[in-house]
């Protein structure tokens, strides 16, 4: 299969140990010397407006399993979810 750079955009890049959706193709790190596509990039999640952004997800090419029409399947580690504080009663 044939696919352009710009096409992993629309690429949903999904975890295989968990089906966790992890988000859209957001960049690519190319390797210049060899001419080769060495990782994918996750932009991270807005965190409130314009007050920034969470960090950045970078998964190496070794660990796409699967390049489909529709999704990316990579076996990486699930994010973990951040504990939220709660404003009820302060914990």
């Amino acid at each position: 299969m044939m696919c352009r750079i710009q096409e992993f955009r629309y690429k949903d890049v999904v975890c295989v140990a968990d089906g966790t959706r992890l988000g859209y193709v957001g960049d690519v790190e190319l390797d210049t010397e060899n001419a080769q596509l060495t990782s994918i990039v996750i932009h991270g999640k807005y965190r409130w407006l314009i007050f920034g952004r969470e960090e950045d997800l970078v998964i190496p090419w070794e660990k796409i399993q699967v390049i489909g029409e529709d999704t990316i399947l990579v076996n990486v580690a699930p994010p973990q979810e951040k504990k939220k504080k709660s404003l009820w009663l302060g914990k």
